[in-house]
């Protein structure tokens, strides 16, 4: 690659990271570190500011040690369970899995170190720090997560999903009132390049390797209580990006409760300023719902999960219930 004129003064490492597409800036520094980027033919260092004309070259992947997640005696909430597939109720809080650039410290204490532990054979289609783990929710979102124990099934339940034959749903409480009862959100999602750790749905604003997506909401219940206003939704998603859900609703200015990293307040004042300020410590997102078709006799299961404690607490909350 070669530095536009435009880019002088920025860090190597910043700018790289910037013009890889879905290549994190940890990940840019640990090609730097192995050697893998030369400028203008010659080893540099992360903090390299550039002057604009020089010549890149990435000459191959980071090279990590191989990793792999261990059992834990972790709690786990099994919804159902056969010989072929389990399906989890996770909690927020907890990460589905470790990335592959955490090291040995981050291989510990998520849902794949309690599958381990609980079923211990579990499939690996999904590599070594992911074995059983056909979808994933976010660390802060909780509800229901199918897990695949063998790989025969584990690949039929992939091309389920593929095919779009799964169906989730997810109920959300986002800050104000809806405009329509019901409608669907069409907007392409890729990585922010500004802000690496969040998504976005602004088509051209910053965005590389974009994907179609595709969420259809409905109103469950408008709140209109101490706190101000509120809308409980119902959500289905057609595709599974990164992070969707929460950016599709904030991108029309329905942040989710709680994800402040999508714009949600951290403190929720009440009306007046009289009231004590609520926090919710976690995402309003809970996967209450799946339906699937079993990967060996093709019938269709379902399950549900009804809010976690602590979201229906917040509820009463906001809704002035004593």
């Amino acid at each position: 690659m070669t530095v536009p004129l435009a880019a002088a003064g920025a860090r190597l490492d910043q700018w790289l990271a910037a013009n890889l597409p879905d290549v994190s800036r940890v990940r840019v520094q640990q090609l730097i570190e192995q050697e893998k980027v030369s400028v203008n033919g010659k080893p540099a260092r992360p903090s390299l500011r550039l002057r604009g004309g020089e010549a890149i070259s990435v000459t191959g992947p980071v090279e990590l040690p191989p990793l792999q997640a261990i059992a834990e005696d972790i709690p786990l909430v099994v919804v159902y369970e056969d010989e072929q597939v389990a399906v989890i109720n996770k909690p927020a809080g907890m990460t589905v899995h470790a990335g592959s650039g955490k090291g040995e410290a981050g291989m510990r204490g998520t849902l794949v170190n309690a599958l381990l532990h609980r079923f211990q054979a579990l499939s690996k289609v999904g590599g070594e720090i992911r074995p059983g783990i056909v979808h994933r929710l976010d660390k802060e979102t909780s509800g229901l997560l199918v897990v695949a124990k063998n790989d025969v099934t584990h690949r039929k339940l992939a091309r389920q999903f593929a095919e779009r034959e799964v169906h989730k749903t997810y109920l959300a409480l986002v800050h104000g009132w809806m405009k329509d009862e019901q409608a669907t959100i069409r907007a392409p999602i890729g990585r922010d390049l500004k802000r690496r750790n969040r998504m976005t749905a602004l088509r051209g604003a910053g965005s590389a390797t974009v994907r179609s997506a595709v969420t259809h909401w409905k109103v469950l219940r408008k709140i209109d209580g101490p706190y101000g206003r509120f809308s409980l939704l119902e959500v289905t998603i057609e595709t599974g990006r990164t992070h969707q859900i929460r950016v599709h609703l904030a991108s029309i200015g329905h942040p989710i409760v709680g994800d402040t990293l999508y714009g949600a307040p951290r403190e929720i004042t009440g009306k007046g300023g009289d009231s004590q300020s609520l926090t919710l410590k976690r995402n309003f997102l809970h996967a209450y719902a799946i339906q699937f078709r079993h990967p060996i006799d093709n019938t269709l299961i379902s399950f549900k999960q009804s809010l976690p404690r602590e979201l229906e607490a917040f509820l009463q909350q906001i809704e002035g219930v004593r």
